[in-house]
């Protein structure tokens, strides 16, 4: 099942979706017609359990050629944001997990040249997400190295803590895609979430495709492109630590809950590792596509300084 937020006119409210046949049905409302109580946010959604999409997938099935009146509208005709459009707490980032990206980072960034024997670990806050097509925020005042990186993401299902890799991903709702955007030369003293997690930086979506779908998320195609011109080109069977590792090592410490995200990493090809260096500015634009989950594009604009607060 495909899942997304979606707002059907600019001053409606974000509501649930799942994508049929090129139809956004409202699974609220079209719960509420078939006697089946759905929920309007993704949220509230993966909270109800794996069960959940099992259920939901078979009343879609059961309807999907004669929609209830007023539930499905057209993929067009609707404005699609972060399928999460808030997390609620941080998107765990994960650095270094492309041996190609060690590589080239340990050329030009203060990384290690060798492989890390643990996921390398960060942090993006939850204003860092923006949904398709929104405008990522450049200030030349902050940095003149904004980057790119695309990543599969993986969206926890189930509340997970010390789980061994050998049941991790049974703890996967489901995946999707995002941009981690890196300011390389906002990292300070080694630490990445003011370089990672700056307003605007974590470009999500533009759909949730479940678990179910994609039972081995290590062969999905992944590439970006910056103005038309393609700069990373990979596949996630690459990955140094695969999913379930990565799950198995956060949890370890840190107590998974239901809807938290976690970024798997980028392959080779960011603008700090070429020669010479790459980097986005103001009218550029980005787009970024992960097999079986879709495209994002988003055009760099540019903001200014914070401004002053006016003297008494």
């Amino acid at each position: 099942m495909k899942l997304v937020t979606y707002r059907a006119n600019p001053t409606s409210a974000a509501r649930l979706g799942a994508i049929v046949d090129d139809m956004v049905v409202d699974l609220a409302s079209f719960g509420a017609h078939v006697g089946h109580a759905l929920p309007e946010n993704m949220l509230d959604f993966i909270d109800l359990g794996p069960h959940a999409v099992a259920a939901t997938t078979a009343l879609l099935g059961e309807h999907a050629s004669n929609w209830p009146l007023g539930t499905a509208v057209p993929l067009p005709n609707v404005k699609l944001l972060a399928p999460i459009p808030r997390p609620r707490k941080n998107i765990f980032g994960i650095g270094l997990n492309y041996v190609e990206h060690v590589a080239e980072s340990s050329r030009t960034l203060d990384t290690s040249k060798e492989l890390p024997k643990q996921p390398v670990i960060f942090s993006k806050p939850p204003t860092t997400v923006i949904g398709p097509g929104d405008a990522i925020e450049h200030n030349e005042a902050i940095t003149k190295q904004l980057d790119w990186e695309v990543e599969l993401a993986v969206i926890v299902g189930t509340r997970a803590r010390r789980v061994s890799e050998a049941d991790a991903l049974r703890y996967v709702f489901g995946y999707s895609l995002l941009i981690d955007m890196s300011a390389r030369d906002c990292r300070r003293a080694g630490q990445w979430i003011y370089s990672k997690g700056q307003d605007t930086y974590a470009p999500f979506g533009p759909v949730i495709v479940t678990a179910d779908e994609i039972p081995d998320p290590h062969a999905l195609d992944l590439s970006l492109k910056v103005n038309g011109v393609t700069k990373q080109d990979s596949n996630t069977r690459y990955m140094l630590f695969k999913v379930p590792a990565l799950i198995a090592d956060i949890s370890a410490g840190i107590t998974l809950e239901p809807g938290d995200i976690i970024a798997t990493g980028t392959p080779e090809g960011v603008g700090a590792g070429r020669n010479p260096q790459e980097w986005v500015w103001p009218g550029d634009v980005i787009e970024a596509r992960l097999e079986k989950i879709g495209e994002l594009r988003h055009p760099v604009v540019a903001v200014g300084p914070v401004a002053r607060a006016r003297s008494e």
